[in-house]
């Protein structure tokens, strides 16, 4: 496809993660270009430009967004900052990609949610299970009932984020092309902590894959204001129970995922990272390893394929706003005590 008939990419908050994950997808996709980046300092601007040989820079979203140089655009800016970037944009009349999560607020989340349908523009959260291959895998075990009802969910993650949390310093050899700012060292970057920002990912994992709703919840922080270790107990809308246990200062630095799905004829275990599916259930038992199944696509490729038409994006804006209630019902369980109930639509 010729360089001119290609979606022409903005990134909002071009910085340490879009330099890792959506800005390399960007450049390497047949009908994606990246045509401009926007962050607030000026140095580090000018790097991701020069890495990735774009030149319309921005220190401004809003001039980026009224520059006519872009089609759609990608936000990766601090949590607290999703919801007017994402509404500037809709308003604007182009579609988004967002990091996660959606907004803090469910009140914004659901704002941005109906601004898209009005406008009948995309809006596609990034949350990292629908772009992985063994939870699509999951998904059809839990969707076909090979395992059953679901009775039963247990969710841990363990791994070390101080870096990023502003709690140590940050290792020199990070991967790359800018450093990580600590906005989540800072409650009004984060929205609360690292429950918001890496739980919401395993929050995801057992709304997206099982298909089910959470309707009550009761949570411990170590921190209510900026937590780093966070144990919820979860209700679902069938009667199941699911329990989540996200820990963040572990002295083991690599990442350490664990999950167990019980259903009413046989079970499901996630191990990682990285990750494999062992599946007890109808069709016996099966393992898989993330490599030997079916690859999916980025959230970039998700996207492009949706702006043109090609395909639904894998996480629908209802779900994504769905994690943002449960992270809210967290938090205020957290603060209140007790089991807080899920709002309902």
């Amino acid at each position: 496809m010729a360089a001119h008939d290609r979606l022409r990419l903005g990134v909002i908050g071009a910085g340490w993660f879009a330099s890792r994950r959506h800005c390399p997808d960007i450049i390497t996709h047949d009908d994606a270009v990246l045509a401009a980046l926007c962050r607030r300092s000026r140095p580090e601007l000018d790097r991701m430009g020069a890495a990735f040989g774009v030149q319309a820079l921005f220190t401004d979203h809003r001039d980026l967004l009224t520059s006519g140089q872009v089609d759609a655009v990608v936000i990766c800016s601090p949590h607290n900052l999703h919801y007017a970037h994402a509404r500037d944009a809709l308003e604007a009349g182009l579609p988004v990609l967002l990091e996660k999560p959606l907004t803090i607020d469910p009140k914004q989340g659901l704002e941005l949610i109906e601004l898209a349908k009005a406008r009948n523009l995309v809006l596609l959260v990034a949350q990292n299970p629908p772009y992985w291959s063994h939870c699509h895998r999951l998904r059809e075990v839990i969707t076909d009932e090979q395992i059953g009802t679901i009775e039963a969910v247990s969710i841990i993650w363990v791994g070390n984020a101080l870096g990023v949390l502003g709690r140590e310093p940050l290792a020199a050899n990070l991967p790359g092309v800018v450093p990580p700012t600590l906005f989540r060292a800072q409650r009004t970057g984060s929205g609360d902590g690292f429950l918001t920002d890496g739980g919401s990912h395993l929050l995801t994992e057992l709304v997206w894959c099982t298909g089910r709703r959470v309707v009550a919840v009761a949570c411990l922080l170590d921190d209510a204001g900026a937590d780093i270790r966070a144990v919820l107990s979860m209700q679902l809308d069938n009667g199941a129970t699911a329990t989540l246990s996200n820990t963040g200062d572990s002295q083991v630095r690599r990442k350490r995922h664990h999950s167990l799905y019980f259903g009413s004829t046989g079970m499901a275990e996630i191990r990682g990272v990285p990750f494999c599916l062992t599946v007890d259930g109808r069709d016996g038992r099966t393992h898989s390893e993330e490599a030997d199944l079916p690859a999916v696509a980025s959230p970039v490729a998700d996207f492009v394929g949706a702006i043109r038409g090609h395909n639904q994006p894998q996480i629908d804006g209802d779900t994504a706003l769905h994690i943002v209630e449960i992270l809210d019902a967290a938090y205020r369980s957290a603060r209140d005590g007790g089991v807080t109930v899920v709002a309902a639509r």
